[in-house]
């Protein structure tokens, strides 16, 4: 049986991939320890796996303020980057390489940025997971890329073009990298050949690519290494839960509603999503719900909207007949799955992108 420390930080959609990976791995015979912010101390202990905080705690699950300012569409990525993973990069590295000493193995999510520094020092093998396509920044199929230019998001540019694209953002994101580079001098690691947040990040053993081939199909400039696995999906409904009595009785009582949800984390500062939902849902004469995480229930609502805080997709999208989300991997995910037309209104870093492919794929 392996020891396999398995680390990640963001919002539920960068955690519940991780535990689909962990419970099979799990049920493979393996000793999984979840190494992520403690508020999921309760979710992953619940689960009966071994958990370990890891900095920096992810204090935006309940500070729309700070959960805004990650979420800016153009300055997003460099906040997070620079003000949340960099700036608490010693104490990520403290806590990974505690709980990692004895371990066979390191599967991180990209934003631990500290994990690759702990397996090299520890001389552990490490995965690194990849949830998204614009991870990859390819020129053979290229990623809307909010933050770049706007000549870089224009249709038809050709390979040669898009090419551009990687070398930068490697230069625009160079200072933001500074913290590792430091950090690996200090701990007496080699210098990278390149950018760790761009093209130098990949495990040299494997590299998985958590989402499915009809989103996007490998290409040419990604790591040779790489495994295309399909989504992964793990929503709480694994264990029997069942929708709340009040919600299954809304869906049987009339004809399949519109579904709005803006995931884990843009729901934190969702702005007026839920307000213009309820308009278009008044003029449309539809039915809806409304998954408002732990936001304020609008009051005085229409027989015909319901509103709750979350419930599994994978038992409330097959029962709509719309889904209007926010374009989270996750999310979109489930709504593929689920086979429903959907309206994607995205926030920031992925998910203009995951909104192009949806349109592509013609399932918008």
């Amino acid at each position: 049986m392996s020891r396999i420390v398995l680390t990640t930080i963001g919002s539920f959609g960068d955690l519940h991939p991780k535990i689909a990976i962990a419970l099979e791995l799990r049920r493979r015979g393996h000793h999984v320890v979840f190494v992520t912010h403690q508020e999921y101390q309760y979710k992953i202990e619940s689960l009966g796996f071994e958990f370990h905080r890891m900095r920096p705690d992810n204090t935006a699950l309940t500070d729309p303020q700070e959960m805004s300012r990650m979420m800016d569409l153009r300055t997003g990525t460099e906040y997070v980057v620079r003000n949340w993973v960099c700036a608490s990069l010693r104490e990520t590295y403290t806590d990974l390489i505690n709980t990692a000493q004895n371990a066979d193995l390191i599967i991180n999510g990209e934003g631990v940025l500290a994990a690759r520094l702990v397996a090299e020092k520890l001389e552990i093998p490490w995965v690194l997971t990849v949830l998204q396509p614009l991870a990859f920044l390819s020129a053979y199929d290229p990623s809307v890329l909010p933050a770049l230019p706007a000549i870089f998001q224009l249709p038809g540019l050709n390979v040669i073009a898009q090419r551009g694209i990687r070398p930068l953002s490697k230069f625009l994101s160079k200072a933001w990298a500074e913290p590792v580079y430091q950090l690996r001098r200090e701990i007496g690691l080699p210098s990278l050949k390149g950018n760790p947040l761009i093209d130098d990040k990949y495990s040299p053993g494997l590299v998985l690519a958590m989402f499915s081939p009809v989103f996007a199909a490998p290409q040419p400039d990604w790591p040779t290494n790489t495994v295309l696995t399909g989504f992964t999906f793990y929503d709480g409904s694994e264990g029997g839960r069942q929708l709340p009595t009040e919600l299954d009785q809304f869906l049987d009582a009339g004809e399949p509603p519109i579904v709005f949800t803006l995931g884990s984390a843009a729901v934190v500062s969702p702005g007026q999503f839920y307000e213009e939902s309820i308009n278009a849902v008044s003029r449309l004469d539809r039915r809806a719900v409304l998954l408002m995480g732990k936001n304020a229930l609008p009051a005085d609502l229409p027989k015909n909207i319901i509103a709750v805080n979350y419930t599994p997709y994978s038992q409330l999208f097959s029962r709509a007949c719309a889904i209007v989300h926010q374009g989270g991997v996750g999310t979109t995910a489930q709504a593929l799955r689920a086979g429903r037309p959907t309206l994607v209104t995205p926030y920031s870093v992925d998910q203009p992108d995951n909104a192009a492919r949806v349109e592509r794929l013609g399932t918008s």
